[in-house]
């Protein structure tokens, strides 16, 4: 008997749980399997953190919260936003959820009917366009390229928007491409978002505190256009935040609104303990995780020279985030033992089969010819790993 919804058989697995999986059955098979699959800071949350989670716990704080979230933790990503991004917002347009997952799929149906298009520039995280679908929304797609830093142009915007086009998504840091955008970039972009008054534009800023060359800049901070933009992050990168499942979105009163009507229906307010130490994370200087960074830019050049040293590889200089995203088609056609490689998923399971190696395949995030290396590893991990991935590449021919 299957009674499940088309919804459902629909829905995509998530690629990067799915090839975390693969790599976790593995090692429970006594198999050595290094993962760059998962984007996940391989650091414990700071102390300072932690030890705000234990007093709110010995304080009391038990209880349902508000859906949308305390007061003064709204208030908190209010100064934060202010602070870093010079955006004003007030806490009624604060919507606090389980993880900026959450607060995507929130926007998504707060906004989206059945048969709305929606804009989502490749590469894009594999979750946008699921999200999008599940509302009966039409994704359409910008294709970039390695040469351009998987960025996509102010004339390719204003190429592919119309005005029936409802929402664009995009992220900046990007997650899988590592790219961030200039304020020159984005002030061009605004520039092309006036011309289209009733687009709604998220913008996921994740990563926003892993960035290696100059600021990070938030589309939001353009007058014109500040109205349509609304900005998504939360505390899992940047803090190593992870298992506190802490997201939030910052935009219009009348959206934010809508997303704590839809929220209420779905899980109500996020966890207690989990929000009063989201509050020392918004009031911490950036000083405090600092170091983060630094291992990060450190693996990144890392990775880069290791991956400059296997054949008819080309990838772009990530300047955030931690993730890689090479163009790996020059190996499409080739084959070792009878494993003929057709395309990047192919690619990625012979790594995992051959090699004992689990990266994502680039076709999850609308780049068929690449796939994504999440760097947040070990030196020695990224080391041994890279060392796999060419030693295996190499029996292709």
């Amino acid at each position: 008997m299957n009674q499940l919804s088309d919804r459902i058989k629909k829905l995509g697995e998530s690629a990067t749980l799915k090839m975390a999986k693969k790599s976790r059955e593995m090692r429970g098979q006594g198999i050595d399997v290094i993962s760059f699959s998962l984007g996940e800071p391989d650091f414990d949350s700071p102390d300072f953190i932690k030890d705000s989670a234990k007093k709110a716990l010995d304080d009391g704080w038990t209880y349902y919260p508000p859906v949308n979230g305390y007061l003064d933790l709204r208030e908190a990503i209010c100064n934060k936003l202010k602070r870093d991004n010079d955006l004003h917002f007030e806490p009624e347009q604060v919507v606090v959820s389980t993880g900026a997952k959450q607060s995507l799929a929130n926007l998504v149906y707060s906004l989206v009917n059945p048969g709305d298009e929606v804009l989502v520039p490749a590469p894009f995280w594999v979750t946008y366009p699921e999200q999008v679908e599940l509302a009966g929304g039409k994704v359409k797609t910008i294709s970039t390229t390695v040469e351009n830093a998987y960025k996509f142009t102010a004339a390719q915007l204003d190429d592919a928007l119309t005005q029936q086009t409802k929402m664009l998504i995009y992220s900046s840091p990007s997650n899988p491409s590592g790219s961030s955008f200039t304020r020159d970039e984005l002030a061009e972009i605004a520039k092309v978002i006036e011309k289209y008054p009733n687009l709604i534009v998220v913008s996921d800023e994740m990563y926003e505190y892993i960035t290696f060359d100059g600021t990070h800049e938030s589309l939001g901070q353009f007058p014109a256009i500040r109205e349509q933009v609304v900005i998504v992050n939360g505390v899992s990168k940047g803090f190593a935040m992870t298992g506190f499942r802490l997201g939030y979105m910052a935009g219009p009163l009348w959206l934010a609104k809508a997303c704590t009507k839809f929220q209420g229906q779905i899980t109500s307010g996020t966890n207690s303990i989990a929000q009063r130490a989201m509050i020392t994370a918004m009031e911490a200087d950036a000083s405090s995780i600092s170091h983060f960074v630094e291992t990060f830019r450190k693996r990144r050049d890392l990775i880069l020279g290791l991956l400059s040293e296997i054949p008819d590889i080309k990838t772009s200089i990530p300047t955030g985030a931690f993730y890689v995203l090479p163009d790996v088609s020059a190996y499409f056609g080739k084959s070792h033992d009878g494993f003929v490689v057709n395309n990047s998923e192919d690619f990625s399971l012979y790594l995992l089969q051959e090699g004992h190696v689990a990266l994502v395949a680039g076709a999850a995030f609308g780049v068929p010819n690449c796939v994504r290396i999440s760097y947040a590893s070990s030196d020695e991990q990224i080391i041994e790993g890279m060392k796999r991935i060419k030693e295996t590449l190499a029996k292709l021919s």
